[in-house]
């Protein structure tokens, strides 16, 4: 993922996986302001298909949806030897040790709390993707 600017996310895909309509919309309207390409799902079903159709370069997902949760489709994208290596960063309304602890188990990079900023948004793309805030590019 070299390619990633740190001041330029055009072209990004990204998957946000969240049963909150708000959720998606927000993190999709925040992200496609910086360029990415944002692709949305309902739960860990929708997700994995499009995981598969879309190879996103890194996936948000919530941590409580129906039918399979967030730490269950975390645990099948690491299982995945294609996948394995998108980073995946686990939200949740809940600030818990014990949700940090469990999301890390499963092989997520990173933890976002909810409701969250465009700036924390931008921040774990950055991190998780390996583009410094203050690089400078040649």
């Amino acid at each position: 993922m070299d390619r990633v600017n740190p001041k330029d996310l055009r072209g990004l895909k990204v998957l946000v996986i969240d049963d909150s309509k708000t959720i998606r919309r927000t993190a999709e309207t925040l992200l496609s302001r910086e360029g990415c390409e944002v692709f949305t799902a309902v739960d860990g079903f929708d997700a994995l298909s499009k995981i598969a159709d879309h190879h996103p370069d890194i996936i948000f997902v919530d941590i409580m949806m129906p039918r399979l949760d967030g730490y269950q489709t975390c645990a099948l994208i690491k299982h995945n030897k294609v996948f394995k290596k998108t980073p995946v960063i686990m939200l949740s309304s809940k600030d818990g040790l014990f949700d940090r602890a469990r999301g890390r188990i499963v092989g997520s990079e990173q933890y976002l709390t909810k409701p969250f900023t465009k700036d924390e948004l931008i921040n774990a793309i950055h991190t998780q993707l390996g583009a410094p805030a203050a690089a400078t590019t040649h």
